[in-house]
């Protein structure tokens, strides 16, 4: 089964997105798309893929889990010690509804001091009803825009991090798509 889910991750590594039945026919030198139905079946059993809501492939554990070792300090110095205290997949932590969640890249810089920096990517999750201080990707007045939510009342605005931009109040229309959920950065 190890065979399958290399070839399956690098697949993904190179294309982003996991292979079609037709693809994995040829990946796999299989001769029917029967075949392969029953190997996405064992994979599913197995864990490592799953269905989404409209009957498309998945990832779910497609890097494996990653050792926790504990904790760093971020202030003062302190004795430590390395023990294994648990395992994780970073996307189970980064990620509560794979459905509704996806990536985006940012550019600009209106956000640095909430941490978000350009390049960054940030992960969004749709049809959460976004709170006063949350971070959102909204569409104002026909653009789209990353910033904090704020709301006083009826009135909504949309506030950046970083002292070099203005508020924006829209004039025209507001939809938030969806509330910022976390941030990944490559070093």
């Amino acid at each position: 089964m190890d065979k399958y889910k290399n070839k399956l991750i690098k697949f993904y590594k190179s294309h982003r997105r996991l292979p079609s039945y037709s693809e994995m026919m040829s990946l796999f030198n299989y001769h029917s798309k029967n075949s392969v139905f029953r190997l996405v079946q064992k994979l599913i059993a197995d864990g490592f893929i799953i269905k989404d809501s409209s009957g498309h492939l998945i990832p779910r554990h497609l890097f494996g889990q990653v050792k926790v070792l504990g904790q760093v300090e971020a202030g003062f110095p302190s004795p430590s010690e390395e023990e294994l205290s648990d395992t994780m997949s970073i996307d189970e932590y980064l990620i509560a509804n794979k459905e509704a969640t996806f990536m985006l890249k940012v550019s600009g810089d209106s956000m640095k001091d909430a941490g978000i920096m350009p390049g960054d990517i940030v992960l969004v999750q749709r049809n959460i009803t976004p709170h006063d201080g949350d971070i959102v990707i909204a569409e104002v007045d026909n653009n789209w825009t990353i910033k904090y939510f704020r709301q006083k009342g009826n009135q909504v605005s949309l506030e950046p991090a970083n002292n070099k931009f203005k508020t924006i109040r829209p004039s025209d229309s507001l939809n938030i798509a969806a509330v910022v959920t976390g941030v990944v950065r490559k070093y």
